[in-house]
């Protein structure tokens, strides 16, 4: 065990269970707000507007704006929205996009965000944030970001897609990993990582098989808490790297690119990292022989995409992809070099299984 390190942890106030949308009003009444404004992306108007309906006289609307990678633009015309109904308090429903979109507003006019995770993506549970503007997704780290109160409802991820099931999953396990052998990685996050991979493992394959069972939705939903709070808590390196440049640059779906470029990431980072793949091998079950190939496999046998060609991604852009990748110097446990990381992205555009 290390015997030296640095632990800082975030405040959070989480609600977790069954029927718990149900204490969302008095969440509210916590924080002092009294004009909630509901965010959702336009596919979830239907379920916001029914928790706007819940609210009741503390409800300011429904604002379906949210979009993947929260352009710019979206974000100004949420914040303008929010000023015009007069919120003081956002409800972000859905999943990343949602989040981020709550995020996106909290950054510029400070209202406080409670968040009611629809996904597993897990960034209700960090202060990170992105914003993308003129094809360059930016992020950043404040606390004013960061939701006031979480709540996780199993009930409300049964209407996920089963397919985004899977890739919401993977992009969750994709935080905990990365988590593992982060710069500032310690004792405590390492032991949440591991956990929550071992929950999410554990809970994709039962929702396949029985995507109405409560119990492996809650599973999920548990270690999505576990992996997001690793993120907030620790750095990230090269996955997150490459994932924010394929989004933010290429417009690529987010759950699916983390799941297609995270085995080729720690194939990339194994030799620099043997503890933290060896963690993940054995909260995947250890089936197989080493941890790229099992993040591979888990994904590939529940249907979920292996190649970045499948996502819309182009071989000409290879080039520009690893170049913006290695405009701004990061950290990772291997030195970031053109020519490896180029393979990299071949190797996920192919959808090659990892050596």
């Amino acid at each position: 065990m290390q015997t030296s390190f640095v632990y800082t942890g975030l405040p959070a106030r989480v609600l977790f269970g069954a029927g718990k949308l149900g204490q969302l009003g008095a969440e509210i009444e916590r924080l002092g707000a009294r004009r909630a404004l509901v965010l959702c992306t336009p596919n979830q108007v239907a379920q916001a507007t029914r928790v706007a309906e819940q609210l009741g006289p503390l409800s300011a609307g429904v604002y379906d704006g949210a979009v993947m990678h929260v352009p710019l633009e979206s974000a100004r015309a949420a914040i303008a929205h929010a000023q015009a109904v007069g919120a003081d308090c956002m409800v972000a429903l859905g999943g990343g996009s949602t989040t981020g979109l709550g995020k996106a507003v909290a950054l510029t006019a400070g209202l406080p965000i409670v968040a009611i995770p629809t996904t597993y993506a897990g960034s209700e549970m960090t202060p990170i944030y992105g914003i993308t503007d003129a094809g360059l997704k930016k992020t950043g780290r404040d606390a004013r970001v960061l939701p006031r109160t979480v709540i996780y409802d199993p009930a409300l991820t049964l209407g996920l897609p089963l397919a985004l099931s899977v890739t919401s999953g993977l992009n969750a396990i994709a935080h905990a990993a990365e988590g593992l052998y982060a710069e500032d990685a310690n004792p405590v996050t390492s032991l949440m990582a591991e956990e929550g991979i071992r929950a999410l493992a554990s809970g994709i394959p039962r929702v396949f098989a029985a995507p109405e069972d409560l119990g492996a939705r809650a599973d999920c939903l548990y270690g999505a808490w576990l992996c997001g709070t690793v993120l907030g808590s620790v750095g990230v390196a090269l996955h997150h790297k490459l994932c924010h440049t394929l989004g933010g640059s290429f417009n690529l779906p987010h759950a699916e690119t983390h799941t297609v470029v995270l085995p080729h990431a720690l194939a990339y980072n194994a030799g620099a990292a043997p503890e933290a793949m060896a963690r993940i091998l054995r909260a995947t079950g250890g089936g197989a022989t080493s941890a790229a190939r099992a993040l591979y496999d888990l994904g590939a046998r529940h249907g979920a995409p292996t190649a970045l060609r499948d996502l819309g991604m182009r071989a000409e852009d290879l080039d520009r992809a690893a170049d913006i990748a290695l405009a701004n110097p990061y950290w990772n446990p291997r030195p970031i070099e053109r020519a490896p990381i180029r393979e990299l992205l071949q190797a996920a555009f192919e959808g090659a299984r990892p050596d």
